[in-house]
């Protein structure tokens, strides 16, 4: 019986944890303002979360890190594409043919 209640404390706790930061924004709107250097730092939140997600990804191969694999390549390479041209598929594309080329062409 103590397991179900500390299951739904602990279910009331993640809620509030999710839902009241989120919420503050809403309920205290002009009252509650944030200052410039948050508001600057807030900026780079986006870049820093995708980042976040696709650094693992091209660098940790098999579960080790591994600097030189061909998904390091090809992110190099949709880097480069995405700079010079402001296509949108060109760097899915190229990048996608990069890493196939590396891996079934090459080997790696």
């Amino acid at each position: 019986m103590m397991d179900g209640i500390w299951l739904w404390v602990s279910f009331a706790l993640v809620s509030m944890a999710t839902h009241l930061p989120r919420g503050s924004f809403i309920v205290l709107g002009q009252r509650a303002s944030l200052t410039p250097a948050v508001q600057g730092a807030l900026r780079y939140a986006p870049a820093a979360a995708l980042a976040a997600i696709v650094a693992p990804s091209v660098f940790v191969v098999d579960g080790d890190v591994q600097p030189f694999n061909p998904k390091l390549a090809a992110a190099l390479v949709v880097l480069v594409v995405t700079l010079r041209w402001k296509n949108p598929w060109l760097p899915f594309i190229v990048g996608m043919g990069v890493l196939l080329g590396l891996r079934k062409g090459l080997g790696f």
